[in-house]
């Protein structure tokens, strides 16, 4: 399959669909516009050395989640696992409020970020409307903002949640020089499954330290401690020396994220020479989490990690939890409920919905062989001149030397009703086409 981009799209042969490719082209193209107005630079990525390091990574044992969106070895999370398709999942804050200040936190793009820095949320109600719908929650976790700012609260929300839901996995995200033995004590007896702490590579030695004793101190109490935190492009050599340390502590396993910018602080990521990776998405989307845009070079820094932990045998789980990875869940649930659709391709790789399409003069000829395959299903679009059908008939056409579209596709909600939103467009040939790579 061809990506298109303004750099290939002058590979297309057919003129009207190099024309209706080029809707997306410039889209895509004034979204980098727009972002390089706030002063970042751009850095390409090489494919090829990519796959390569992934390739070894397979080789080395390394196991590939979502479509190689995720990759760890030893252990992984139950909650991560679930959070590919997001089902039975919930994740609540009781506030944003926070006493660290990290330059490259996204908690500001949070809707109404300013109100809940000074007020709280009801997250007991929220439970209870939850439950009151029939939802069966088989994940829940609470974030912030620090949820250890609201100790006492913090602690109920978990009883709550297991008296509600007494067989969902519960977890709880600090940065963890909040914790105290006496919190531990309550959230054991609440039941908490997991703790996942924060380590930021730029606090003093003693605060760094104070964070890894509570670490220590956690294993007593709770189930699975885990670390969670982005990859700093650059820090290789230090996040080398925590990961011994933490798997000489003993935790459970790491979160390593790929690091990105929020769309604020600009002057503390330029004066650092960060630069936004290229393509930041594979599909350009509003995307529900509002990390922000992938950083050049933490993706391979983080897979750097992963073959570390590999060749050093280390026992804890390291994971590689991609930028994609995280929206998988939204895109599953927006997609999953019209999966059923005759025209739709329901993909179990990214989980967008996929047609095909051909264009122009294409159309004729592609036409006259399924009706003759006897193909119910096609759309004609006199507008932009194009043929639209299932993937899966693009069986029929191996012998035309002819281009088809690959358009991804998703569901959205406006005033309570539903449509079809297409994102992207791709080119496949269809002498080479599986259907299972799409």
């Amino acid at each position: 399959m061809l990506e298109l981009s303004t750099q290939n799209i002058v590979k297309l042969k057919n003129p009207q669909f190099r024309s209706y490719a080029q809707i997306y082209t410039k889209i895509y193209d004034q979204f980098l516009k727009e972002v390089s107005k706030q002063g970042l630079e751009f850095k390409p990525i090489d494919q090829d050395i990519l796959h390569e390091t992934k390739q070894n990574l397979r080789n080395s044992g390394a196991i590939f989640r979502n479509d190689d969106k995720s990759i760890y070895t030893n252990w992984i999370s139950p909650a991560c696992e679930a959070c590919r398709k997001g089902e039975g999942s919930l994740t609540f804050y009781l506030s944003l409020k926070c006493h660290r200040k990290c330059y490259y936190c996204f908690n500001p793009n949070q809707e109404s970020y300013e109100y809940y820095t000074e007020n709280q949320r009801d997250c007991l109600a929220e439970l209870d409307s939850v439950a009151k719908s029939g939802s069966r929650l088989a994940y829940i976790a609470l974030t912030g903002g620090e949820p250890l700012l609201h100790k006492e609260e913090t602690v109920e929300f978990f009883r709550h949640a297991k008296e509600l839901f007494p067989r969902a996995h519960t977890r709880l995200y600090t940065s963890g020089d909040l914790l105290e033995e006496e919190v531990l004590t309550q959230l054991r007896n609440v039941k908490l499954d997991e703790i996942r702490f924060s380590v930021k590579l730029e606090d003093k030695k003693e605060l760094r330290q104070k964070v890894l004793a509570n670490m220590r101190l956690a294993k007593d109490y709770i189930r699975d401690v885990m670390v969670e935190m982005p990859v700093i492009p650059g820090t290789l050599a230090e996040m080398k020396e925590l990961l011994k340390e933490l798997d000489q502590i003993g935790i459970s396993g790491i979160n390593l994220l790929e690091f990105c910018f929020p769309y604020n602080n600009i002057e503390e990521f330029k004066q650092r020479s960060f630069a936004v990776k290229v393509p930041p998405y594979k599909v350009l989307y509003d995307y529900w989490y509002a990390g922000g845009l992938p950083v050049a070079g933490s993706e391979e820094e983080c897979l750097a990690l992963v073959d570390f932990a590999l060749n050093e045998k280390m026992s804890l789980g390291v994971h590689y939890c991609s930028l994609e990875n995280k929206h998988t869940g939204q895109v599953y649930q927006q997609n999953i409920y019209e999966s059923r659709n005759k025209l739709l391709y329901f993909s179990h790789k990214d989980f967008f919905l996929k047609k095909a399409k051909v264009f122009g003069e294409d159309i004729s000829e592609v036409l006259k062989i399924l009706r003759k395959k006897r193909v119910k299903y096609y759309n004609i679009n006199e507008r932009y001149k194009f043929l639209e059908f299932h993937v899966k008939e693009i069986k029929h056409l191996k012998k035309l030397p002819i281009e088809v579209g690959i358009s991804y596709n998703i569901i959205e909600k406006r005033n309570e009703e539903k449509y079809l939103r297409e994102l992207k467009i791709d080119m496949v040939n269809p002498k080479d086409f599986d259907l299972k790579l799409i």
